[in-house]
C-alpha cells in the first residue's frame, strides 16, 4: 500500500533540518491553506476531544439498563459467567435508576443528571468489545490500535495526517490531573511516526496557568535575551544535525525546543480559564475534571487538532469494591463539565466540526466480583471486555442514536458488535480519511492505525 501523505513539504523540510519552528517554515505551512485539503475526502470533523474515563465505566450502570439483573439479584446468571480478570459470582443489580431522556428517549442512569440533558446529541454504542480484561493492554488498544506493542496513538496519526491549525501550540495535547494513567506515555506516543506528533502532557491538577506547563515562563531573562539565546542554540543545533542527517530523535528534540519557545505566550493564554466569563466558568463547574474540559474547548477553539482528557492518575473508574460509591464519585466529578462541553461547543458553532468520544478501556461485569479464592463477594464489578458502552457526539455523529446491544444481562455484545478497530475506522472516516489508505512505511511494512481490520459504523453517522 502506498502512503497517501508521504512525503509532503512539511516532512521534507523537517527532515532537511529546518524544523517546524523557523519563521520561513511557519509561513510556508500557513500558506498551505486549510489542513482538511490533506484528507482523502471532505470530513465533517476537524478536531477530536477524547474523554477517557480510565479504569472502565460500567455499561449496566450508565447507558445500558438491564432489568433482568434486578429480577435475578443475588442469583447466578443462567449461563456460566464469562472469564474475566477475577472470579465473579451472582447478579448485581444497578444501584442507579434509569430514565429515558430527550426526544430520542435514550435511557441514561441518574449517575449522569447533567449529561442526560444532552441525550439528543449523543450516539450511544452499546456493543463495544475488546480483547482482554487488562488495563494496560486495553488502554494501548483503545489509544493505538495494538494491545501489546507501543504503536502511534490516534492523536499522533491525526496530527501526522492533518497537521496543526496553530503553529504555536502542540497539535496533540493530553490533559491528566495528578499523575499518569496506567501504561503512562505509551498511550500518547508517536512511536515510529516523527517525534513532533507525540502528545504533550499537561497536569491539570494545577490551577495557575503558568504552572500547568513546567518552566513555561523564564523569570531571569527578558524576551529579547531569550530570543538571542534561542537563535544561538538553534544555530548550534542545526550544525550538529547537519552532520547527522536523518536522526529522527535529534530532529524531534530540536523541534520540541522550538515548540516550547513558541508556546510561552500562547499556551499560558490557552490554559487560563480565568479569562472566561463567570457564567461559562460556572457552567462547567469546579474540580480538575470539569476545568480540563473547559481547557479542552479553549484548545480546540485555538486550532489544537486532538485533545485527550483523562480522569486522573492510574484508573479512577476501576470500581472493584463498591460500584455505587466509586462510580458515583467519579461521575459527579465530570458530569457537569461533559454537559457544558457539548452545549458550549454547540453555542459557539464548534460542535459540528468537533468529534467528542467518551469511553473507558472496557466495561464492567454485571455480576459481583469475588475474592481471589472465590469467596468474599463485594459490591463491585470486575473488568469486562466482552461488551461495554461508549458515547460520541458532534463532528458528523447522528445524535439521539443507540447502536448495538449486549445480552439480557449486559455481559457480552450480541447485536452489531463493534471492535476498537471499527471505532477507529469510524472516527477517521468522520475526519476525512479512509483508514485503509492512511498508512506509514516503517521497517519495510506499511502500517495503519486499524492494523488489518476495521469497518466504518455508518448507522451512527449523520
Amino acid at each position: 500500500m502506498q502512503n497517501f501523505l508521504q512525503p509532503n513539504r512539511r516532512e521534507f523540510l523537517g527532515r532537511c533540518g529546518l524544523g517546524v519552528g523557523s519563521v520561513a517554515l511557519a509561513n510556508l505551512l500557513a500558506s498551505e491553506g486549510d489542513a482538511a485539503t490533506q484528507t482523502h475526502f471532505p470530513g465533517k470533523a476537524q478536531h477530536v476531544i477524547h474523554v477517557f474515563l480510565n479504569g472502565g465505566m460500567s455499561q449496566v450502570d450508565t447507558f445500558d439498563p438491564k432489568p433482568e439483573l434486578t429480577k435475578r439479584a443475588g442469583q447466578m446468571l443462567p449461563f456460566e459467567n464469562l472469564q474475566t480478570e477475577r472470579k465473579t459470582g451472582v447478579a448485581l443489580p444497578s444501584p442507579f435508576t434509569f430514565k429515558q431522556h430527550g426526544e430520542s428517549g435514550i435511557p441514561i442512569s441518574d449517575i449522569w443528571p447533567n449529561l442526560a440533558t444532552c441525550a439528543d446529541d449523543l450516539a450511544v454504542v452499546r456493543s463495544m468489545y475488546a480483547e482482554l480484561p487488562s488495563h494496560e493492554m486495553m488502554l494501548l488498544l483503545m489509544n493505538t490500535g495494538h494491545s501489546r506493542l507501543v504503536r502511534p496513538s490516534f492523536g499522533s496519526w491525526l496530527n501526522w495526517g492533518m497537521g496543526s491549525d496553530n503553529q504555536n501550540l502542540p497539535g496533540f495535547i493530553v490533559l491528566c490531573p495528578g499523575g499518569l494513567p496506567v501504561a503512562g506515555a505509551g498511550n500518547w506516543r508517536s512511536s515510529f511516526l516523527p517525534g513532533v506528533y507525540q502528545g504533550t502532557l499537561v497536569d491539570t491538577a494545577q490551577t495557575d496557568p503558568t504552572r500547568l506547563i513546567e518552566h513555561i515562563r523564564n523569570e531571569r531573562l527578558s524576551s529579547q535575551q531569550q530570543q538571542s539565546q534561542f537563535q544561538l542554540l538553534q544555530t548550534i543545533n542545526q550544525r550538529h544535525l547537519a552532520s547527522r542527517p536523518g536522526e529522527a530523535a535529534l530532529e524531534a528534540r530540536i523541534e520540541s525546543f522550538e515548540m516550547a519557545y513558541r508556546m510561552q505566550v500562547e499556551a499560558t493564554d490557552a490554559f487560563d480559564i480565568s479569562q472566561e466569563p463567570e457564567h461559562i466558568q460556572k457552567m462547567y463547574g469546579e474540580g480538575p475534571q470539569n476545568r480540563q474540559l473547559l481547557i479542552a474547548r479553549r484548545l480546540v477553539e485555538r486550532g489544537v487538532r486532538f485533545v485527550q482528557t483523562w480522569h486522573g492518575a492510574m484508573q479512577p473508574w476501576d470500581s472493584h469494591s463498591n460500584i455505587k460509591d466509586e462510580h458515583g464519585k467519579c461521575a459527579s466529578e465530570c458530569d457537569q463539565g461533559l454537559a457544558a462541553l457539548i452545549k458550549d461547543l454547540k453555542q459557539r458553532g464548534l460542535l459540528d466540526k468537533t468529534l467528542i468520544l467518551c469511553t473507558g478501556e472496557f466495561g464492567r461485569t454485571p455480576s459481583v466480583e469475588m475474592g481471589q479464592n472465590g469467596s468474599g463477594a463485594s459490591q463491585g464489578r470486575d473488568h469486562n471486555h466482552w461488551g461495554f458502552s461508549l458515547w460520541m457526539a458532534g463532528g458528523g455523529i447522528k445524535g439521539g442514536t443507540i447502536y448495538g446491544a449486549t445480552d439480557d444481562f449486559g455481559f457480552k455484545a450480541v447485536e452489531n458488535p463493534v471492535s476498537v478497530h471499527d471505532l477507529h475506522a469510524t472516527m477517521l472516516h468522520l475526519l476525512g480519511y479512509d483508514h485503509e489508505r492512511l498508512t506509514y512505511r516503517f521497517a519495510g511494512r506499511d502500517y495503519r492505525l486499524t492494523d488489518l481490520s476495521g469497518t466504518v459504523v455508518r448507522d451512527i453517522l449523520a
